[in-house]
């Protein structure tokens, strides 16, 4: 429980605030449904999140306790006040040619109207967080480095074809290509334009570590760097945003109270990180060996399920129980394979 302890307090102070936000705005009644609010959103953040907290303790295992703390601190600072309050209030300057500040007036004191507009820039929020988690699942699916394949023969063959130079940027643009046909004709070059940005960034973060690369010293002095760089903790953090963006937008569903929302998603975001340290502190990608192919999996989903939903609209559940499905698989799959090799 000593990882989860910063994160129940985060949660009760945030719902101490969501309780007298709304005691200030409709008396006892209101605090009640606000707190409540507050806690289900802390909730479903969690559930939805849970392959992103297999997919960044594998990344954050590869960095030293110095870059894991500050993960665990600065990061939900960024987290939670950059991708979760300020980047939505962004993305309706950007949209909409308004001034940061009247947008977050806006956002205070007339949410239904800034509800509308951010769900009005869905196509790109989608376009851009599905692609650049769609790089994430090829980089993984095609990493032909990997000893152990959940699928066996199919794995295996698609690591393989990681021999074959940009595959994962050459299938994931020509993916776009094909689902931009599908949305509405006037935000055709918008997903084109936020899809290839999305590539663009993630082929940029994951190739800075090889700025490190030394070809006397090989991949130890690269890896020594890349664990207390900044590049990793970057790196982090805009994948932690791509798995927020439906988040942010899903919230509005429930309510469209900024401040709940934020409140809301503060405590699901602080108990997604807490969970990704105790993964990495307790070995568990170690014990559990393809949990983090079920991730990777999950992930590659919701990337689907954001490209199909700049012209479906997909309910939340069905992204929870896709993800969940995958991570539950994962772990009977390392279950079974310990207790094999156990009596070998």
């Amino acid at each position: 429980m000593k990882h989860f302890q910063l994160s129940f307090i985060v949660a009760i102070v945030c719902l101490s605030v969501a309780f007298y936000w709304g005691f200030s705005k409709g008396g006892m009644t209101a605090a009640t449904t606000s707190v409540m609010i507050a806690l289900i959103l802390g909730v479903l953040e969690v559930s939805l999140s849970f392959d992103n907290a297999v997919v960044n303790a594998s990344i954050l295992k590869r960095m030293d306790d110095k870059w894991q703390q500050y993960f665990l601190t600065w990061g939900i600072l960024v987290a939670v006040f950059g991708m979760r309050l300020l980047f939505p209030i962004a993305i309706v300057v950007f949209a909409t040619g308004i001034d940061f500040i009247a947008v977050a007036q806006m956002a205070l004191n007339d949410s239904e109207t800034y509800a509308h507009h951010l769900t009005g820039a869905h196509v790109q929020i989608a376009a851009f967080g599905g692609m650049f988690l769609l790089m994430v699942f090829f980089g993984f699916l095609f990493d032909n480095d990997r000893e152990i394949h959940w699928l066996g023969y199919l794995e295996r063959k698609f690591a393989s074809f990681g021999s074959l130079e940009s595959i994962e940027i050459i299938l994931s643009l020509c993916i776009l290509l094909v689902m931009q046909n599908f949305v509405n004709p006037e935000d055709r070059l918008t997903a084109l334009v936020a899809g290839v940005s999305g590539v663009v960034l993630f082929v940029i973060v994951d190739s800075m570590s090889a700025l490190f690369e030394n070809e006397e010293e090989g991949e130890e002095v690269s890896d020594a760097i890349k664990r207390g760089s900044m590049m990793s903790f970057i790196y982090l953090e805009i994948l932690d945003a791509s798995f927020s963006f439906d988040g942010v937008i899903g919230a509005f569903a429930i309510t469209q109270d900024v401040v709940i929302i934020m409140l809301g998603l503060t405590i699901g975001a602080m108990f997604v990180r807490s969970l990704t340290v105790y993964l990495v502190r307790q070995g568990t990608l170690d014990e559990y060996v393809f949990l983090e192919h079920g991730a990777h999996y999950a992930i590659g989903a919701l990337a689907g399920i954001m490209l199909v939903s700049m012209k479906h609209e997909i309910p939340e559940v069905i992204t929870g129980l896709v993800g969940a499905i995958f991570i539950g698989l994962s772990i009977m799959s390392s279950i079974f394979y310990k207790r094999k090799h156990a009596m070998v």
